[in-house]
């Protein structure tokens, strides 16, 4: 299982202290620090004191001891931040290392008018066609044209379980990477070199590639305007100062300033990013930016496509049902024989049902397909003779009966009902303009599914079941999966209509889907997330991709949407309530002898100005490793309304960000206090 090898080794990547060191000075970099504006500034007051520091020791030396040790602390400061984005990134690249070398072992069997040729994968373009075989690696993502085959999906998804995949279904779509097992497939590429899901997910955890969310942009702009801030309020310190006459030096005063500014969540913000994808990467789930991921954390309702998201989508005949007076054995013979051109599970199974059952079925004499349409709901076949036979939703075959002059017989609504209350979906079968029976297809829910929808409610995310099914059956299965509402008989405009409507009362929408019906949907959502196991139109329409096909995924998506966000406010929070609590403690200890007024307020006591200031920069630096670990683990998520963390948030990461700071910078104070 080469991807889920692939996770545990990141999962343990320890990075080699040398490499770390390495990696974190090349981010000293001008271009690299101006990406991180409170960093930036730290940077640059190190290189002032610095400078302060060769002029202090060329004059007396008096100074210069204490300047060299604010320098190296300052700059030990800006080498701890670039250390937790290194180590955030290392953890990615050694996913993207094992999915290039996947990558670069592919090759293909070009289909040309002449004949095959063998060419990399990388010369594969849209819209060619390759031959593969049994044993062979698929080299390009594409829609099988022709065969079926089992494929062993483990180099993307982790999971060693074949899956099967077959031309003009929903589960047609194959993955560049992933071996064929069985039998010969024709498969049409269906992206350009670099638009790969393979490529995807090596820009995905290349933390070079991520770009900023809108959020998180956002961030950035307060933290640099409360830097602004708190830069004016030390400058506007030194008149003060002289006011009262006390000698501020220009390394105390960057100091201050160092330790004022929000250090803490400038250090770890790109971490805390970078570290949200990976998260996500090592879920299956393949994000298209880190705008997906951090939208998964706020969505407010999920709409959910019926057939194999909420059910396993492979519907089984399990029922023939005549309409009184009718045969049993004609509505048998006349279903399996409309059903034998049928390419669909739904139609293969009432084949098999029909036989088992003791019917012969002959492929019929000149006699015209008439395929499902979305539009017409029916399918059947058109004989030279004028004889028609039709099977398909209960409504628009008994449409079809009174437009041929025909009658609805009078047990008929009855016997979808009863289909419909069992959860299994009615499908009617018409001879001429006579009504003859109904077929039950059952659907079966997927495991565990209803306990996830609960967990999803309680996080205060709305679950919207969309199906083409009658209303009737729509509800029947709405109930036993645990969805909070339901839209019956749906076409893919309504679906695209729910989500504007949605979308228009401030709502951010996340649509789950795997079929190319499903495309304009998940495309108009706020996030779209697509089975891997669907078409191929589907996975380029949405913003995210489940590797492992599984619909339960999205609470995962969820949970790491909202572990993203609460991490970034958790130590947002810790780190302005440190900002807070610095503040007190260090500007009383610097005024207290001379001005014996703020002397109730040096609750700390600290040695001197000096010691009080560096004891505040080591804190400062030293928090930002030890905070580490937990940007890169994250917050861990309870399923609760937003408001209950908001307040839990305040509690824990406020309070203690207020707290910590005293008993720290004192500790610090009792063991350098006595050198000044």
């Amino acid at each position: 299982m080469a991807m889920m090898q692939t996770h545990e080794a990141s999962q343990g990547l320890r990075v080699r202290p040398l490499t770390l060191l390495g990696e974190s000075l090349r981010r000293l970099n001008p271009r690299s620090l101006a990406r991180n504006p409170v960093m930036a500034v730290v940077a640059i007051g190190t290189l002032v004191c610095a400078l302060y520091t060769g002029m202090a020791f060329a004059e007396d030396g008096g100074q210069g001891t204490f300047a060299l040790i604010v320098t190296l602390v300052l700059l030990a400061t800006v080498l701890f931040a670039n250390a937790a984005e290194a180590m955030a990134e290392a953890r990615g690249k050694a996913h993207a290392g094992s999915l290039r070398a996947t990558r670069g072992a592919l090759k293909a069997r070009r289909v040309t008018k002449s004949g095959e040729e063998t060419v990399a994968a990388d010369q594969l373009r849209r819209g060619d066609r390759i031959r593969v075989i049994a044993g062979e690696l698929i080299p390009a993502d594409g829609e099988i044209i022709q065969g079926a085959g089992s494929i062993n999906e483990s180099a993307v998804t982790g999971e060693s379980a074949p899956v099967l995949r077959e031309g003009g279904t929903d589960n047609s779509g194959v993955s560049a990477g992933t071996k064929l097992l069985s039998d010969e497939l024709l498969i049409e590429v269906s992206v350009d070199p670099g638009e790969s899901l393979l490529d995807r997910m090596i820009a995905l955890v290349e933390g070079a590639s991520r770009q900023k969310t809108p959020s998180e942009l956002a961030l950035s702009v307060l933290l640099s305007t409360l830097t602004l801030i708190f830069l004016i309020v030390v400058v506007t310190l030194v008149p003060m100062a002289l006011f009262v006459g006390i000698e501020t030096s220009t390394v105390m005063l960057v100091a201050l300033l160092v330790c004022l500014i929000p250090t803490t969540i400038g250090g770890l913000l790109p971490a805390i990013g970078i570290a949200g994808m990976e998260r996500a990467m090592r879920a299956n789930l393949v994000a298209k930016s880190g705008k997906a991921v951090e939208i998964a954390g706020s969505i407010d309702t999920l709409l959910l496509d019926k057939t194999g998201t909420i059910t396993l989508g492979d519907r089984r005949a399990t029922e023939f049902a005549p309409c009184q007076g009718v045969d049993l054995t004609r509505l048998r013979e006349i279903a399996g024989v409309c059903s034998l051109q049928d390419p669909t599970p739904e139609g293969r199974s009432i084949v098999v049902l029909a036989r088992d059952q003791g019917a012969t079925l002959d492929s019929p004499q000149n006699a015209e397909v008439v395929p499902f349409s979305a539009m017409s709901r029916v399918s059947g076949l058109d004989f030279a003779d004028g004889r028609c036979w039709r099977k398909g939703a209960p409504n628009a075959i008994a449409r079809l009966v009174q437009e041929a002059g025909g009658r609805v017989p009078g047990g008929f609504e009855a016997l979808v009902e009863r289909i419909s209350r069992h959860g299994a979906t009615p499908l009617a079968v018409l001879e001429g303009n006579v009504l003859l029976g109904v077929i039950a297809l059952s659907d079966v829910i997927k495991t565990g599914i209803a306990e996830r929808f609960q967990q999803l409610r309680e996080m205060g995310v709305k679950t919207v079941m969309i199906t083409g099914d009658n209303p009737i059956t729509a509800a029947a299965i709405a109930a036993e999966a645990g969805v909070d509402d339901y839209i019956a008989e749906a076409t893919p405009e309504r679906k695209l209509e729910l989500i504007r409507e949605e979308q228009a009362a401030g709502r951010l929408v996340a649509m789950m889907g795997d079929g190319t019906n499903d495309a304009p949907a998940l495309a108009q959502a706020d996030l779209g997330l697509a089975m891997n196991s669907g078409t191929q139109a589907a996975r380029e329409a949405a913003n995210m991709v489940d590797l492992d096909s599984d619909p339960g995924k999205l609470l995962s998506a969820v949970e790491i949407g909202k572990q993203l966000l609460i991490t970034r406010g958790a130590l947002t929070t810790f780190s302005l309530a440190n900002d807070v609590a610095k503040y007190f403690a260090i500007l009383p200890a610097i005024f207290a002898a001379s001005v014996p007024a703020l002397g109730g307020l040096d609750v700390l006591h600290l040695h001197s100005p000096q010691s009080a200031v560096l004891s505040a920069v080591i804190f400062n630096a030293l928090v930002i490793p030890a905070l580490i670990p937990f940007a890169l683990r994250g917050v861990r998520v309870h399923a609760a309304s937003a408001s209950a963390m908001l307040r839990r948030n305040l509690l824990i990461y406020g309070l203690g960000g207020l707290l910590l700071p005293f008993p720290a910078i004192k500790l610090i104070d009792l063991l350098i206090g006595p050198l000044f």
